[in-house]
């Protein structure tokens, strides 16, 4: 379930809450609450965010989704949230910088994933970035671990299309560029 669900609705409450808390001159308990509903506020936000830079990325409008993934700073998200900020950041350098690409995406599998499908999206792109340094075995293998965990058949066509781009390595050079 989407935390989100939670949380919107539970700031909202906090912040009815401190305006009756308020009105009833408890002005020390209200602040605390104000307080509470914004810190849930905050935390949505940064969520949001992510959210925005990863259904920008999945549209290819790679701008926005650097636009909202510089709005967020990875210090200040959950470990789990984190993992999935290294995610974007590192999909979105594999248009500039492969070793760079590589070792975000290798931080977002080091910081954690919650989907196993998500977990598959980071092998396949390192399948992607293993097969365009010429790496072919571990492209392969990271394959084979990207279809174990994409269990759900999510990235079943793009994984045949980097199965493809590896069996003609010149399309994939061409993709590294």
């Amino acid at each position: 379930m989407d935390t989100r669900f939670i949380k919107i609705p539970l700031a909202a409450a906090s912040l009815a809450y401190a305006i009756q808390l308020f009105t009833v001159g408890q002005v020390g308990a209200g602040v605390g609450m104000v307080l509470v509903a914004a810190l849930l506020v905050l935390i949505t936000l940064q969520s949001m965010r992510l959210l925005m830079a990863f259904v920008s990325l999945r549209q290819q409008k790679m701008e926005d989704a650097r636009k909202w993934l510089g709005r967020v700073n990875p210090k200040h998200l959950w470990p789990r949230r984190r993992g999935y900020w290294y995610f974007l950041s590192g999909s979105l350098m594999m248009e500039h910088n492969m070793n760079e690409a590589e070792r975000l995406l290798k931080e977002a599998l080091e910081t954690g994933l919650k989907q196993d499908h998500d977990k598959a999206a980071v092998k396949l792109n390192l399948a992607v970035v293993a097969s365009a340094k010429r790496k072919t075995k571990l492209a392969k293998a990271l394959l084979n671990e990207c279809k174990r965990l994409d269990a759900k058949g999510v990235l079943k066509k793009d994984i045949k299309q980097v199965e493809a781009a590896i069996r003609s390595p010149q399309q994939m050079r061409m993709r590294g560029r």
